[in-house]
């Protein structure tokens, strides 16, 4: 077999067992949710649904070949759909803490960044306009701070308010993914991999990305290993108690960050006397999860095709296995919408207080 069949048979094969995994592990979540009623459950069997169909996208194009509908359904669900729907999950199930203040610098991160994607897009020669980067980051920076005023107020609000939001911006890109001009063939690939990129769109429209996916990528990561501290034993080398809100939210950070690393000989220990935690090992995993698409999907932008889809069938897998091991999601594991339980765990006992 030729390099050229190998990689055409890679190509169809690992969105493909992307595509399934996830939507097998978008039912039993779903099946969770029903159950629970959740609503962290819910956003992410969405999340996981457009994991599945954007991976199935990918089958289809490498497989059948690409079409301009298809094309269009890739970006508008990858591009702007997994990441921020996984990440939101993320938001409601630590809705309580002070998450969303990272939850809001993300965002505003992800509008700053949209100027240096207009940047790159301008040494390429297809500039952005200056009046699409402005209604980005002035978007993203009222996001952040209503997020950020919501946090310090009444945290109950924070998931909510994120999940408008994101669904304001998921209708604006619905309507200018489906309206934005192709130029034959309506769909790119690289030339070397036949892997899907996404040159074939406007400027203006490529610079929407990032507050999407490094908003959705940071709470989904960060979002796991702090959740990973809060179950972990904690070894606490710094605290910070009050102080103004900006300082002493930025203490707290640090404290959380330097307190998680002191605390990890004693994870480690607990570990292997088998009494870690189960959510501690599961959230890594999960952090794990997002970080890897999230790494080979950021290549991608930037010509580094190769990993992109195992990229992505890493992610799911580390996601699913982080799920299983973890009791936040399954405390059993049946067949889904049916009454055969498959596993059956004991609830661990109530970690200690969170904050540093």
């Amino acid at each position: 077999m030729s390099a050229q069949e190998v990689g055409f048979a890679v190509n169809i094969a690992l969105p493909l067992l992307s595509s399934a995994l996830s939507f097998i592990f978008a039912a039993m979540v779903g099946d969770q949710w029903l159950r629970r009623r959740q609503p962290y459950q819910l956003v992410w069997t969405i999340g996981l649904l457009w994991y599945g169909i954007s991976a199935g996208t990918e089958f289809l194009g490498s497989a059948f070949g690409w079409t301009e509908p298809l094309y269009r359904a890739w970006y508008l669900i990858g591009a702007f759909g997994v990441a921020a729907y996984l990440g939101l999950g993320t938001v409601f199930l630590l809705n309580r803490t002070r998450f969303g203040y990272f939850v809001a610098f993300s965002l505003f991160a992800g509008g700053l960044f949209s100027i240096l994607a207009a940047a790159a897009r301008a040494k390429e020669g297809v500039p952005a306009s200056g009046g699409a980067v402005l209604a980005v980051v002035a978007f993203s920076t009222f996001g952040a701070l209503a997020l950020a005023i919501a946090t310090r107020f009444d945290r109950r609000l924070v998931a909510p308010l994120a999940a408008g939001i994101l669904a304001v911006a998921s209708a604006i890109v619905v309507v200018l993914v489906l309206s934005a001009p192709l130029p034959p063939p309506g769909y790119a690939l690289d030339p070397t991999t036949g892997v899907p990129v996404g040159t074939a769109f406007p400027s203006d429209l490529r610079i929407l990305t990032p507050p999407f996916n490094i908003t959705g990528a940071f709470a989904l990561v960060f979002g796991a290993i702090y959740s990973a501290y809060i179950f972990m034993p904690k070894r606490r080398l710094l605290r910070v108690e009050g102080g103004p809100p900006v300082i002493g939210v930025l203490g707290r950070v640090a404290a959380v960050v330097v307190n998680f690393f002191a605390s990890i000989p004693g994870a480690v220990r607990s570990l292997r006397a088998g009494t870690l935690n189960s959510r501690v090992l599961a959230t890594l995993l999960i952090a794990l999860g997002g970080f890897v698409p999230g790494l080979t999907s950021g290549l991608n932008r930037f010509g580094i095709t190769w990993s992109f889809f195992l990229g992505e069938l890493l992610g799911i897998v580390f996601i699913f296995v982080g799920f299983l091991v973890s009791i936040e999601v399954f405390s059993d594991i049946r067949l889904p919408f049916t009454h055969v339980v498959l596993v059956k765990r004991k609830e661990p006992e109530p970690p200690d207080d969170a904050p540093a």
